[in-house]
Formats: structure tokens, C-alpha cells, sequence
């Protein structure tokens, strides 16, 4: 234990625990969306159907409350240094800009077929996030910021539980049928009711709720889910308050100088968030689809008082050794993300002589007694741990790909 950790602020040195949580979202990232076969995922490492959640579900919503905690210690220095309020603007446009041009890029990589694009996604929502939450952080204080946030909460509340949805072809679909497509095929929706020729009451199933058909009316370009995208319009907006959250957060570490108190307001304010986003999904569920306004407070309750107890472990008692693996990436996390997702035509793709690396592993380990979706998570591990060696390298190299 480091002894010198403990007599000053953790403020008065890089988090090293945000940055390992950092690097361990990414690495989840990756673990969850490159299995060996996606008919074998133990279920922990699969989205929710619709209602409710997993441990996969968290992945995301962590990483964009990380957003929120950078965005506030990075930009808190800035306005130390009196660097002029113009230049940090011109940066984080740029630097939306490039996160979202890379998210772009990524869904066409490789045959770059634009009739097939879809201008929602993971990156393009990070740059939104830390677009918004940027300026809302230069020019709101933490009274502002909890205003804002509620606000969004309540008004989507509000607009998915209460106003009505026209009706489209989709609507019209699943009102002569009961079905509405999405990715995988057809799933049924329950209780839709008509109140009038063009128009169903609110709700929150799949592909007819207001969200989707936000979507489809305004989104261009195709989607995840076929008839609605869970990066979609609409469900941005609720995102964004998870990254005030966390920069709500990322205020308070600066603002407290005290560890204990830091530390206990950390898990008391996580628990609080937690408790008022159950109680919330009893009338307005917990649904990453939907990025529900419970999803956020459960979410956000989570996260801070796992960055809670990572700051006690990592940066109080100074047990960093297994934070390597998550500080390394960390270190260039959209870049890991990116190259991921690039090299998944070595790694899955039918390229070696017509032969697939992850069927042929599968078929393999399937082939000596190893469970499909114990094969299958291994396949993910090693991808993970693949990506590893050049996030190790640039790391090593002291080189941090900023976009």
C-alpha cells in the first residue's frame, strides 16, 4: 500500500483507477461484441431482449459516464490555464467532428457501401455526448447541470409514457399481425391500442413506441434493429444525462478534498441514483433500447459507486498491479475500440483460403469436448487479448491516439 496515497487527495494525481475503468469498459466492449459464434453467448454477455438488464447492458452507459467524469477534469483545467474559451470550442467541435467521422467509417469498413449506412452507432453517439456535455460543462455550473439532467429525464418520460404515435406502415404492420421486424427476425408486441385512424396510444414495445417511429421519421440511412436503431434520435438525449452524470461526478472528486468524505458521498450518491432508478422502472422500465430515464439513474448509480470502490482500491490503498490490462487500454481506448472492430475481417471473415479463424476455432474446441459457449467466450477472450498487443505497444511507447 502506498503510503503517500493515503496522507493526500486523490485529486493531487491522475486517477489511475478511471483510467483502468476506462480501459476494462473498452475491453468489454470487445469481449461482448466479437464471440466466436453468436449463436453460443452465455447470456450475461447478451443485450437484454427488450426489458430489463445484463451485464452487457452496463457496458455503454459506463463508458459514456466516463466521458462525463474526463470531460469535467480535463476541461476544469483548461479554464485553470486560462486557455481562451474560443480555442477549447474549436477542439471539441473538431474533436466531435473526428469521433463521429470514425464511427461513419467503421460501419462502411471494408466494402464501404454506402447504400447500406447507418448514421447511428456507438462512436457517432460518444461524440454527441461529449459534444453536448462539453459546453454544457464550459458554460453551466453543477446547478445547471442537475436542472438540465432532470429535465431531459421527466420530458422523455413524459413523451414515450403519454403522447400518442402515428401511425406508419411499420405500426400498421404490427396492428394486423402483432409482429414488428427487427434484427434476428420478427418479435410480437403486446397491448397496442388504436385511439384513432392514425394514431396508437403511447407505449414501450419494440419498433412502435414513439422512439422508433422518431427513427424512422427523421433518421436517415438504415438501422440497427431494421425498424428502429438503440443509437437512435430520440434516446440521444437521455444519453447525454448519463454524461452529465458523470460529470457531475468527475465535480465533486475535484471539489472534495477529503477522502473519506469524497469516498462516502461517492457510494451514498451511486446508492441513491440505483435505488430511484428501480423505483422509476416499476412505471418507466429499464431498457437500453430505449435508454429509458431509469436505465440512466440505475446505470449511473452503478458506475459511481464501482469508480467509488475502484478509487478505494486503486488510488487510497495503491493496489494498482492488476489494473495493467485497463490502463492500457484505456490509454487509447477509441482507438482499440476502432481497430476491434477493423480486424474483425482477419479474425471472422472467410479470408484464409475460404476458411473462417472463429469457425474454425469453434469447430476445434467443440471437436475436443469444450462447451459452444465456453468455446465461444474463449474465442472473445483471445480477441480481446489480440488487440491487446498493439494497445501494449503504443503504450509502451508513450503514443496516445487522441481524436
Amino acid at each position: 500500500m502506498n503510503e503517500q496515497t493515503l496522507s493526500n487527495p486523490i485529486t493531487s494525481q491522475r486517477l489511475i483507477s478511471l483510467d483502468a475503468l476506462r480501459g476494462f469498459t473498452i475491453a468489454g466492449m470487445v469481449i461482448v461484441n466479437d464471440p466466436g459464434s453468436w449463436a453460443n453467448v452465455y447470456a450475461p454477455l447478451e443485450h437484454a431482449p427488450w426489458h430489463g438488464l445484463t451485464a452487457t447492458d452496463l457496458i455503454f452507459p459506463f463508458f459514456l459516464y466516463i466521458v462525463g467524469v474526463s470531460i469535467a477534469f480535463a476541461y476544469t483545467k483548461r479554464l485553470k490555464a486560462d486557455i481562451p474559451r474560443k480555442d477549447i470550442y474549436r477542439k471539441i467541435i473538431w474533436r466531435s467532428f473526428k469521433i463521429f467521422a470514425v464511427g461513419v467509417f467503421l460501419w462502411l469498413w471494408p466494402d464501404f457501401n454506402f447504400a447500406t449506412l447507418r448514421w447511428a452507432g456507438v462512436l457517432q453517439r460518444i461524440a454527441v455526448v461529449f459534444l453536448a456535455g462539453a459546453f454544457l460543462f464550459l458554460n453551466t455550473d453543477w446547478r445547471k447541470q442537475i436542472w438540465i439532467g432532470s429535465m431531459i429525464l421527466v420530458a422523455y418520460w413524459i413523451l414515450l409514457a403519454f403522447i400518442p404515435v402515428p401511425v406508419d406502415d411499420v405500426i400498421r404492420e404490427a396492428l394486423n399481425t402483432g409482429m414488428v421486424e427487427r434484427s434476428g427476425g420478427q418479435v410480437p408486441v403486446e397491448g397496442l391500442r388504436q385511439i384513432s385512424g392514425g394514431w396508437i396510444a403511447a407505449n414501450f414495445e419494440p419498433g412502435v413506441n414513439l422512439q422508433a417511429w422518431v427513427d424512422r421519421a427523421v433518421l436517415p440511412g438504415i438501422f440497427w434493429e431494421k425498424t428502429w436503431d438503440p443509437e437512435g434520435l430520440l434516446s440521444t438525449f437521455p444519453a447525454i444525462v448519463t454524461g452529465i452524470i458523470g460529470m457531475l461526478i468527475g465535480s465533486l472528486i475535484l471539489t472534495v478534498n477529503d477522502q473519506q468524505h469524497k469516498l462516502v458521498l461517492l457510494f451514498f450518491i451511486g446508492f441513491m441514483m440505483l435505488i430511484a432508478g428501480e423505483l422509476w422502472s416499476y412505471i418507466f422500465p429499464l431498457n437500453k433500447n430505449l435508454w429509458t430515464s431509469s436505465f440512466v439513474l440505475y446505470t449511473g448509480g452503478l458506475a459511481t459507486m464501482g469508480l467509488a470502490a475502484c478509487m478505494l482500491v486503486v488510488d487510497v490503498w495503491g493496489y494498482t498491479d492488476w489494473t495493467k490490462l485497463g490502463r492500457v487500454y484505456g490509454a487509447n481506448a477509441i482507438t482499440s475500440y476502432v481497430l476491434a472492430g477493423m480486424l474483425t475481417i482477419v479474425f471472422y471473415d472467410d479470408i484464409w483460403w475460404g476458411v473462417s479463424l472463429s469457425r474454425s476455432f469453434m469447430v476445434g474446441m467443440t471437436g475436443i469436448g469444450v462447451s459452444a459457449k465456453l468455446a465461444s467466450f474463449l474465442y472473445a477472450l483471445n480477441y480481446m487479448l489480440i488487440i491487446y498487443i498493439p494497445a501494449y505497444l503504443l503504450y509502451r511507447k508513450k503514443i496516445f491516439i487522441k481524436l
